[in-house]
């Protein structure tokens, strides 16, 4: 057997990697779906479309490169986290679209949790915070609303699932109704100190328990895909969430490596090894990865808008025609203004995790236009980026000195102006791999260790590459005090 076949189910796409032998990427199809915003602040998919576009991406890539399901050792999965799929056990079939991770729609529910107490308790289990992010209040969401669900749930007829679970249950025909911990890491409900869902949570969320998929390792046996699905049974052994994913893929193995993922938003994990560390600045404790049975715990920063914000110039503004421009427009930009875009479309995340903010932009001139408008958004990342970085560095004195480098991966981080820009705003290396599809080969690792085609973890560390490396250009008085503007920018959006 040849390849190992990834399934990268992102937030606007869904990508199938074959990867060969050397864990070289040998075929990739990808394809788009579409965002559905019933209301402000309101994020869908259609599960069927994410259904669809998983099955034609993998058929298109094995076609394309004459693999049959004969030459592909295993399948590993990797998602958008957090996104939520409640379906009816008996047909198979969603009760209602799939909340995304980025919806606010449950930021009441947080609220009326938060007042009634139970802020503490969650988030000693959890290591997560009460905010509409996460998949517990928005399962609840759904069966509060969707008329039946709740008396169906009551029967033993619903099921629950991140994208991993909605997909695994629907290519092994309904036979695994199963996750992985660092997927169940992200939704408020799973203890990640004792490794198990939380009947106390459960209870407070009012989310029958027996709607849950069993959790696994990392690396484990999933299930196994029907024939009739890719032409001939596969075995499903490796499933990650998309950021824990890329942190595998960068091999953040050891305590104090951190990676920054660059797509729709911007996740940052910090490897704390087998201790959960409990933040004092708002970041998130979870999971980075389970293997044999032992979990390997991070920080985690999550930024909502990243490469959105340039989707943003492209789709809402229409200033640009393509991402691939922004970099060059940026550069282009007037040094003598200080625009800042605080691109709160659907809120902040990490580290002020306030939903109901907006965006704003600062520092406008009468002669502001694309250019500035464009380096505004790329610097946003960077900002946001050092917003985590801080807080990360308070958390865990380890992390506190200056030799740490960072290893960043996802869409933006092929721009090399917005990496410099990265660097020069944290005042830190930026290290750029060789292979850029990290989130891919997380899970291509995964499965492909678990069915002996790959190295160990040290072997599969050994084989990272660097690319580039980006070191601070800018003098440390300049750095502060645009840091500062941002920072003020951010207090001004904050308190409208």
């Amino acid at each position: 057997m040849t390849y190992i076949l990834a399934i990268d189910q992102g937030t606007t796409s869904t990508r199938a990697i074959l990867f060969d032998r050397d864990m070289q990427v040998a075929g990739t199809a990808q394809q788009e779906f579409p965002q559905y915003f019933p209301q402000a602040g309101w994020v869908e998919h259609d599960p069927e479309e994410i259904w669809s576009s998983t099955l034609e991406v993998c058929r298109r890539v094995m076609a394309d490169r004459g693999a049959t399901a004969a030459d592909i050792a295993a399948i590993g999965i990797t998602n958008q986290r957090e996104t939520t799929v409640v379906w009816d056990r008996d047909t198979g079939k969603a009760i209602h679209k799939a909340i995304v991770w980025q919806d606010r729609r449950t930021a009441a529910i947080c609220e009326d949790l938060r007042a009634a107490g139970h802020g503490d308790l969650v988030h000693r289990a959890t290591g997560l915070l009460l905010d509409p992010y996460f998949s517990g209040t928005k399962v609840r969401w759904i069966l509060d609303t969707v008329p039946g669900a709740r008396a169906r749930a009551g029967e033993g007829g619903l099921m629950f699932g991140t994208i991993d679970s909605f997909l695994i249950w629907r290519l092994t025909g309904g036979a695994s109704h199963v996750t992985d911990a660092t997927n169940a890491a992200r939704t408020l409900m799973y203890d990640i100190r004792n490794g198990g869902w939380s009947a106390e949570i459960c209870k407070i969320l009012d989310v029958p328990m027996d709607m849950l998929p069993e959790v696994k390792d990392c690396a484990a046996e999933f299930g196994t895909v029907q024939a009739e699905v890719l032409g001939g049974e596969i075995p499903i052994l490796g499933v990650a969430g998309d950021q824990q994913a890329a942190t595998i893929g960068q091999a953040c193995f050891e305590p104090g490596m951190m990676k920054s993922t660059y797509g729709t938003g911007c996740f940052a994990l910090l490897n704390t090894g087998d201790t959960p560390v409990d933040s004092r600045n708002r970041m998130l404790t979870t999971i980075a990865y389970q293997l044999d049975g032992k979990p390997t715990y991070a920080l985690e920063g999550s930024i909502f808008i990243a490469g959105a914000a340039v989707q943003w110039l492209r789709d809402g503004l229409g200033i640009i025609a393509s991402a691939q421009e922004t970099g060059g427009l940026a550069a282009s930009a007037d040094p003598g203004q200080d625009v800042i875009l605080v691109p709160a479309f659907t809120g902040l995340g990490a580290p002020y995790w306030e939903p109901d903010c907006r965006g704003g932009m600062f520092g406008l001139t009468r002669s502001s236009g694309p250019a500035e408008f464009a380096r505004a958004a790329l610097q946003s990342v960077a900002y946001q980026t050092r917003d985590l970085w801080e807080a990360m560095r308070a958390d865990w004195q380890e992390a506190a000195g200056d030799t740490v480098t960072l290893r960043v991966d996802g869409g933006m981080s092929a721009s090399d102006w917005t990496m410099q820009s990265l660097s020069d705003i944290l005042g830190a290396a930026v290290d750029r791999p060789v292979m850029q599809e990290t989130t891919a080969l997380g899970a291509a690792w995964l499965a492909g260790m678990k069915a002996g085609l790959y190295p160990d973890q040290a072997g599969f560390a050994a084989t990272w590459a660097r690319d580039r490396q980006f070191t601070p250009a800018m003098e440390a008085v300049q750095r502060d005090a645009a840091y500062d503007r941002w920072k003020r920018a951010v207090q001004a959006v904050i308190g409208v």
